[in-house]
């Protein structure tokens, strides 16, 4: 059998360890479970996702609104606080 050797944040190991003991599992059990799902499944068994903001076509746009503020195209409106 082999052995694998990781790095992990602490609070990460926490709380993971906290999340495996609450649902009965070990974290060997655990991280077992999960590579035998994506060696059978031959992909990640989750959504992986990078914030939208930096998005290759949300840059674009950002670039695409600074050279038109450098240009004078972009007109600014300032707002104000709103008090309550």
């Amino acid at each position: 059998m082999a052995q694998i050797s990781l790095r992990v944040d602490d609070d990460v190991k926490r709380g993971a360890e906290q999340t495996f003991d609450d649902i009965g599992l070990s974290m060997s059990t655990a991280i077992n479970i999960f590579l035998k799902k994506v060696a059978r499944e031959r992909r990640i068994p989750f959504e992986l996702s990078a914030d939208p903001f930096y998005s290759e076509s949300n840059v674009r746009y950002l670039e695409k609104k600074m050279e038109d503020y450098k240009a004078g195209r972009l007109n600014l409106i300032e707002h104000g606080l709103i008090e309550e």
